[in-house]
């Protein structure tokens, strides 16, 4: 059974619907793990932070199911599936890992490709998991994390008590 690895962000009331989407996440995928929450700057547009966490849980369902409920978790949140991509968001779920499954469709590929270019996928799944071998890298996600360039990419821990169910 493979283990998921899902990031999760959100710029617009964050803290709401960062709980929500954690919620849901546990109601679809019973045994989920959550990374602590992190604040961070959006990216490729001007906007309010963004909060993100990773999430992580063992699944037999397909890939393409794993897709369909994210997005009904989004739809949950108010996310408009046409919404621009560099845009405030409400929710956005994208899976960054597989199992060691490499995927590469139109719609879709596995590893997600800017999980090592991005602070605020690679750090927080470096907490949940940081023995995880990329399955392309070959290197531990611990290592890829302590190679980062955090000085360049900021994450500030968010509280505990403002986590909702995350933490």
């Amino acid at each position: 059974m493979p283990e998921v690895y899902v990031a999760a962000g959100s710029n617009v009331e964050p803290e709401k619907h960062l709980g929500l989407a954690s919620a849901e996440l546990g109601k679809h995928f019973p045994g989920v793990r959550f990374s602590p929450w992190y604040r961070n700057r959006a990216m490729g547009f001007e906007g309010a932070d963004f909060i993100n966490f990773v999430a992580g849980f063992l699944t037999d369902l397909p890939v393409e199911d794993v897709v369909a409920r994210l997005h009904v978790i989004e739809e949950l949140c108010g996310r408009a599936r046409e919404a621009p991509r560099w845009a405030p968001r409400t929710m956005d779920l994208d899976i960054l890992l597989y199992g060691d499954r490499v995927v590469d469709t139109v719609a879709l590929r596995l590893p997600r490709p800017d999980l090592l270019k991005r602070a605020y996928m690679l750090g927080p799944l470096a907490d949940l998991a940081p023995a995880l071998v990329h399955p392309t890298v070959h290197s531990t996600i611990g290592e890829l994390w302590r190679r980062f360039d955090r000085a360049a990419h900021p994450l500030v821990p968010v509280p505990a008590s403002n986590a909702g169910g995350g933490a």
